[in-house]
């Protein structure tokens, strides 16, 4: 039976090899990406606190007016007093110059509530299917109301290392998607026929399959790099990789929520409440909408507002306490016109199919318990380059020997 398992083993990990490694080092990278920014760019995220803060519809201003051509998409403020207002918006790609210049035509007859709409508040007419992403961040200082930085993640280091984690550089719904979708299934095969093999006959066998044996050569180095290192870090990865697969697979997302609560995902996105439209009233600026809901934010380490995306649209303001992950995060919606409380997505009112969906990114990033998981998460991503390595090289190593043997049998006949 060993050697059915054995097969497997060496076959999906000399199939997928390539591809895990890929994956196994861009995860290693992205584990602290968030620390590494606020290190390296400090004085993007970070400002000196003062005693008065600069209205929100200042920052805003400040904000669009340094980027042209851009529209308002999200405000994110921080209850930290040293911490800036990221501001981010949608920029439109240059694509061929007749788009340009058609652009430019259409700029001239903008209509003013489309400008309204620059300065924080609602748009005339729909967005495209989709809705077009931020794809520019401006910080502002909130005390000073000046832009310290601009950010274009897709133009990042880190943006191309999950590019390549995710999609191998090729997007989603690419082959290379595919490609990552399919080796991270081998790579959980891999993981349980590791095990399998790695199961001893006796108490003795397992204590030397439970330690490294640092001086028997380097043949046994590699040999106990590979066999306890995939011992001591199995588990975890298992986890990892299981939380890649539900990320990947709709067939593992629907698994998730059979086994927590015999329930499935929903299939479409929820109807959103909409604002009442009242024709002749100019929507509410970004500033305004939270005048008079103070209770929403009081008890929130950080929030976001979201622009609506259409005239009948709602304000949307996520909040996220202290210290909680950023998937699980309360949802208000707001009317544009009235700044009313249209509705209530609380993470703590969903079902627990929902709620367990909501952990699989952070458990995933390392992100789930703060700086202590995500410390355990790139430690076990590390040692994971090990096995793609010490695998090869004990597989060229059988070869060896298997040659080897071949030859004394003709040089005897």
């Amino acid at each position: 039976m060993k050697v059915f398992f054995r097969n497997i083993h060496l076959y999906l990990s000399l199939a997928a090899g390539i591809v895990i490694f890929c994956s196994c080092l861009t995860g290693t990278i992205l584990v602290f990406e968030e620390e590494l920014e606020h290190v390296l760019h400090h004085d993007r995220y970070y400002a000196e606190p003062a005693k008065q803060r600069i209205p929100l519809s200042q920052l805003v201003f400040s904000a669009v007016k340094e980027v042209p051509e851009a529209k308002l998409a999200t405000v994110k403020v921080y209850k930290g007093a040293n911490r800036t207002v990221e501001i981010s918006l949608i920029v439109p790609e240059r694509k061929e110059n007749k788009a340009e210049r058609g652009k430019k035509k259409s700029s001239k007859s903008e209509s003013a509530n489309e400008q309204h709409q620059k300065n924080g508040t609602l748009k005339g007419k729909k967005p495209e299917e989709g809705g077009a992403r931020p794809n520019v961040t401006v910080f502002v200082n909130p005390y000073t109301g000046k832009v310290t930085d601009q950010f274009n993640r897709r133009k990042s280091f880190f943006y191309t290392a999950e590019m390549l984690h995710r999609f191998l550089l090729a997007g989603k719904n690419s082959i290379g998607n595919k490609i990552v979708g399919i080796s991270t299934l081998f790579f959980l095969f891999i993981l349980i026929t590791g095990l399998v093999l790695w199961w001893p006959k006796n108490k003795k066998i397992m204590r030397q399959r439970l330690r490294y044996k640092w001086f028997g050569g380097w043949k046994r180095l590699v040999h106990d790099l590979h066999i306890v290192t995939g011992f001591y870090t199995s588990l975890f990865l298992v986890v990892i990789v299981s939380t890649g697969l539900i990320m990947s697979f709709k067939w593992a997302n629907q698994l998730l929520f059979a086994v927590i609560d015999g329930s499935k995902p929903a299939l479409e996105q929820p109807k959103l409440p909409v604002s009442v439209y009242q024709k002749g009233i100019k929507p509410l600026l970004v500033s305004e909408i939270l005048i008079d809901q103070d209770k929403i934010t009081e008890n929130a380490a950080s929030y976001t507002i979201r622009i609506p995306k259409d005239s009948i649209a709602a304000f949307t303001v996520n909040t996220l306490a202290n210290g909680a992950v950023e998937t699980t995060a309360d949802t208000y919606f707001l009317d544009q016109y009235s700044g009313k409380i249209i509705g209530i997505q609380k993470f703590s009112d969903k079902n627990t199919g929902q709620r367990a969906r909501a952990f699989v990114k952070p458990i995933h990033t390392g992100a789930v318990y703060g700086l202590p998981t995500k410390i355990l998460s790139f430690i076990i991503c590390l040692l994971s380059l090990i096995f793609p390595v010490t695998g090869v090289m004990m597989w060229l190593n059988r070869n060896k020997k298997s040659k080897g043997k071949r030859s004394k049998n003709y040089a005897v006949n």
